[in-house]
């Protein structure tokens, strides 16, 4: 049986709540089960393979090697992807890929490993106290989950890290966009948190506006097709 929806108009930012997955307690299975199907709904909505191409690749060399930084990687298909794409075109990119919890990264590990990709159980705050410094930072899906003061520790912590470009991705807050997702996704992912935590992620979510103001300067946010922000910082610009 689904768990109702907390009732608020689209046009406010929901904030407070909690998605399943995030649940100390939430059922393993449906777990294992969601960061399987990531994957899919990731390839199909998020976009990465056009932001890839336009800034990414072009900054990548057949012969000297660039570092990446993935916070909150989830169950590890988005820096999967990279790598894959990095390879494929013969360009040299190594891929540290982070989440705070424990059960996405032993699911990340457990998946067939690839040469060049680290999963770690970290903070971002973890390797600004290591002194790490990488050319791309990027994250999928993370934005909304943040408070405030969390969003505002999150990028200090990048421009420390990143010698190159942040590009963080995430939903934009729609009532189009909610209505397509819980009819496309409610036949299609039973057994998993997909369906309800995916709604709740866009209830969650910023507008492109709302998301500017909540960010300080040298931040700057562009739409993606379909119902997309990104994030973008330029170190040094």
């Amino acid at each position: 049986m689904l768990t109702p929806l907390p009732a608020l108009p689209l046009r406010h930012r929901l904030t407070g709540a909690t998605e399943k997955m995030d649940r100390a307690d939430c059922d393993q299975q449906q777990l294992e089960r969601t960061y399987r199907n990531f994957g899919v709904v990731n390839a199909a909505l998020s976009g990465w393979k056009s932001v890839y191409r336009r800034e990414i690749r072009p900054r990548l060399s057949a012969t000297r090697s660039s570092s990446l930084l993935d916070i909150g990687s989830g169950g590890g298909d988005v820096p999967r992807q990279f790598l894959r794409w990095a390879q494929r075109d013969g360009l040299r990119l190594s891929i540290t890929a982070i989440d705070a919890d424990a059960r996405a990264v032993r699911y990340a590990q457990s998946l067939s490993p690839l040469p060049g990709l680290e999963f770690r159980q970290a903070m971002s705050h973890d390797l600004v106290a290591e002194g790490q410094r990488f050319n791309f930072v990027t994250s999928n899906h993370l934005l909304h989950h943040l408070t405030n003061a969390e969003l505002t520790s999150l990028l200090e912590d990048c421009q420390a890290l990143c010698s190159g470009t942040v590009i963080h991705s995430d939903i934009e807050r729609s009532a189009l966009a909610y209505a397509l997702f819980g009819a496309a996704t409610l036949p299609l992912f039973r057994g998993s948190f997909i369906h309800y935590d995916g709604l709740l992620s866009i209830r969650r979510s910023y507008t492109a506006p709302e998301l500017q103001r909540s960010v300080p300067g040298g931040w700057r946010v562009a739409r993606l097709f379909p119902y997309r922000n990104l994030l973008i910082y330029r170190a040094g610009a």
